[in-house]
């Protein structure tokens, strides 16, 4: 089925709106935004103006590049799933070979942008992120364990930390906290959505937790990832990163999450995935935007970057 839709390809009007899908912009805009405050968070005052501007816009073409790729080496099983069956590869609107030189020319510039505006170890970092989540994950984690966003979710936690980098050049204890709090984010809210979503993954023969250990055991999961959530979320105000502002935005945040993991549970609202998931992507941009507020607001002296 995918052979056939890619030869129609050339009978398919491209869109620039086809190539801006590749990137994955939903994704990306909550990468940056992580990003942008891993960069606040790093200094005392203002962030530089051309590293805010130039940094975050090359960490976001990488980025581009990455979900690029994903749409290439997931052409095949997209068509299979309903939230991803439209996609520009997936259809054939955009062939593979066409997908792949996008993906190369926004990774290559955006890799001179950061070695140009920041430095080394950004670079470095990036690019990790970059294979880390279009090959290990992608191409291989994915569709080999049910553990896949447990371990692949380490490429998707890095944006505070390549913001944090592109400033001060030092990978901070600071930065590594705040990839811990994505890092246990990403499988409550991920597998919310593949609860809503099993059928499409069973369709599509993906090991998700819900396709292979069942929708009980995957909300249970989701349960005790969220108390590990909270309880990880809590460490930048118990190391004196955060005050007060941060404290009670944490556990009020913390607390809505852990009621809709207790709804999925109880399992009596169809829809609890899709809300649960919802949320967690309404949770994960609050908490940052409490950060910056806490950082500005009542900032810890001494400042330990």
């Amino acid at each position: 089925m995918a052979s056939s839709l890619e030869n129609s390809a050339p009978n398919v009007q491209l869109s620039w709106r086809d190539y801006l899908e590749l990137t994955k912009p939903n994704v990306i805009a909550l990468m940056i935004l992580t990003s942008v405050i891993g960069m606040a968070l790093a200094v005392p005052g203002m962030v530089p103006l051309d590293i805010l501007i130039l940094g975050n816009f090359g960490i976001a073409l990488v980025g581009g590049a990455a979900a690029t790729i994903n749409h290439v080496v997931d052409r095949r099983i997209d068509v299979h799933m309903a939230r991803t069956q439209n996609r520009p590869v997936a259809t054939g609107r955009l062939s593979p070979a066409r997908a792949l030189i996008f993906a190369g020319f926004l990774g290559t510039l955006g890799t001179v942008i950061l070695m140009v505006f920041t430095n080394m170890l950004c670079v470095i970092l990036t690019l990790a992120t970059l294979i880390g989540y279009s090959i290990v994950y992608t191409l291989y984690l994915k569709r080999a364990t049910p553990q896949n966003i447990v371990i692949g979710g380490l490429a998707g936690a890095t944006p505070p930390l390549l913001g944090w980098v592109a400033v001060t050049g030092e990978a901070s204890p600071y930065a590594l906290l705040l990839v811990l709090i994505i890092f246990a984010w990403t499988p409550p809210h991920f597998w919310a959505l593949a609860v809503h979503r099993q059928e499409d993954y069973a369709k599509a023969k993906i090991p998700m937790l819900p396709v292979t250990h069942g929708e009980r055991y995957t909300v249970l999961n989701i349960f005790l990832y969220t108390l590990l959530l909270i309880a990880v979320s809590l460490l930048p105000f118990v190391f004196g990163m955060f005050d007060w502002i941060y404290l009670i935005g944490a556990l009020v945040l913390g607390a809505r999450f852990l009621y809709w993991a207790v709804v999925m549970m109880r399992g009596k609202d169809n829809a609890s995935g899709m809300k649960t998931f919802k949320y967690s992507i309404w949770y994960l941009m609050i908490l940052f935007v409490v950060m910056l507020a806490d950082h500005y607001i009542l900032p810890v002296p001494p400042f330990a970057g």
